[in-house]
């Protein structure tokens, strides 16, 4: 399966890539009802750092275990090690636009867990793909942008 999400940002590369650098933004850009709790993270993202949390869904504890690769200026990747997919690669691009605005884009490749449970799980996850994307995007510019500027 694979998920694609774009969105432009009144804001620089640089403050797109150092606020998505910061692991306890994480929570910050989670919709509700699902709360993250983080077991393990490093403030600061870089190569090799592992992520450890949990997100609530409701009444439903999923842990996840995310490994950040391919750290540059431009964007990263956070492969899942463990949780509830069988696999999961979310490439995180951040790309320079005229007038100082920034395409941030996302790109999930994942693929469901053969079993009954987690399957679930999964596609019940994968289904809210674009509400989840969609509320990023808004809480993104809304740290970001200067106040009063459109998008």
């Amino acid at each position: 399966m694979k998920y694609k999400r774009e969105f432009p940002i009144n804001a620089s590369v640089e403050a797109v890539a150092a606020f998505h650098s910061r692991s306890g933004n994480m929570s910050v850009i989670t919709p509700p009802p699902i709360v993250v709790r983080m077991q393990q993270a490093p403030e600061q993202l870089s190569d090799g750092s592992t992520m450890a949390f949990t997100l609530w869904m409701g009444p439903v504890p999923v842990r996840w275990v995310s490994r950040i690769e391919a750290v540059t200026p431009n964007g990263f990747i956070d492969r899942q090690l463990q949780g509830p997919f069988k696999t999961w690669v979310h490439q995180h691009r951040y790309t320079s636009l005229a007038n100082g605005e920034t395409l941030v884009a996302d790109e999930i490749q994942a693929e469901i867990k053969p079993h009954l449970w987690w399957g679930l799980i999964g596609l019940a996850m994968w289904a809210g793909m674009p509400l989840l994307f969609a509320f990023r995007a808004l809480k993104t510019r809304r740290m970001l942008q200067p106040k009063g500027a459109a998008r």
